[in-house]
C-alpha cells in the first residue's frame, strides 16, 4: 500500500499551483471544474510519484488558526530536495521571494536537516534533504 494523493483546500488556486510549480519543480494537470458544485482543482505531481490534490469550493470554510500555527490534523508536507545546500539555496530563494521562514536550516533531534517555509495559504513546508 502507498499514499496516492494528499489534498489541500484553499481560497487561491492559481497561486496555490504556481507556488508549488515555482518552487518544488511541481507538474500540474489540466484545472478540474465542476460548475454545479462550484468545485476546481488540480493534482500537482512531484518526482518519486507523490501528489498534491489542491481544492477551490466556495462552500469550504476557512481554518481560524494563525497562518502556520501547528494544529490538530494535517500539520506539515515534507519536500525531499536532496542535500543540505539545496535546502539552504531554496530556504534562501523563498525568504527573497517574501514567503516565511519559521524553521531556520538545521538538523533536528530525529537526524533531519530541514528548514520550514509557508507557503501562500499558510500551510507549512518542511524542506528537507
Amino acid at each position: 500500500m502507498h499514499i496516492e494523493h494528499i489534498a489541500l483546500y484553499t481560497r487561491q488556486l492559481e497561486v496555490l499551483r504556481e507556488f508549488y510549480e515555482k518552487y518544488f519543480d511541481a507538474t500540474s494537470n489540466e484545472k478540474y471544474t465542476n460548475p454545479t458544485k462550484r468545485f476546481e482543482s488540480y493534482f500537482l505531481s512531484f518526482d518519486g510519484g507523490a501528489q498534491l490534490e489542491i481544492m477551490q469550493k466556495q462552500s469550504v470554510p476557512e481554518h481560524s488558526g494563525e497562518p502556520g500555527a501547528e494544529l490538530t490534523g494535517l500539520t506539515h508536507l515534507a519536500v525531499a530536495v536532496g542535500t543540505h545546500d539545496a535546502v539552504n539555496r531554496l530556504t534562501e530563494r523563498l525568504r527573497t521571494d517574501g514567503y516565511p521562514v519559521v524553521g531556520e536550516p538545521r538538523t533536528t533531534g530525529d537526524g533531519y536537516y530541514e528548514s520550514v517555509v509557508l507557503d501562500p495559504d499558510g500551510n507549512r513546508i518542511e524542506i528537507t534533504a
